[in-house]
């Protein structure tokens, strides 16, 4: 499995622990940033969806302060499903019943031990289909 893995400067120290734990495990591809000096978010979300896009990666993390512009601009790319989640319950879920390939969280909310089990939980849940194909098809359609 391949992750592509990117933060802002508030997600980084997180992102860095989170990424060193993910590569005794996956492929992980690291779309920066690459200190905890000031950056736009915005920046960092779209390389990891535009790898996705592009198949270049299977999934994707993203970590800000909060969680939250980064899954607010992963969501504005093409068949990206992004989830802010911060328990172990929303891991499971947005996989479970929405599909999602992008799991944001917030470095302000979650330490390593949390982040690193969030994705795994993540990681390791297949989508339920049944019901809920149809939910998926019709959030991919709003795609324009």
């Amino acid at each position: 499995m391949k992750i592509s893995i990117a933060s802002d400067h508030g997600g980084f120290l997180l992102k860095e622990e989170v990424r060193k734990y993910l590569s005794q495990k996956y492929e992980v591809i690291d779309e920066g940033c690459y200190s905890a000096d000031r950056v736009d978010y915005p920046v960092y979300a779209d390389k990891v969806c535009v790898d996705m896009q592009n198949k270049k990666a299977d999934v994707g993390v993203l970590i800000c302060t909060s969680g939250i512009g980064m899954s607010i601009c992963a969501n504005k790319h093409k068949g990206i499903r992004a989830a802010l989640v911060m328990n172990e319950d929303a891991a499971k879920f947005s996989r479970l019943h929405n599909d999602a390939n992008v799991i944001c969280m917030g470095a302000k909310y979650l330490n390593k031990d949390e982040a690193c089990h969030f994705i795994e939980v993540f990681l390791s849940t297949e989508f339920e289909g049944g019901r809920h194909q149809n939910r998926v098809n019709m959030i991919n359609s709003l795609d324009k």
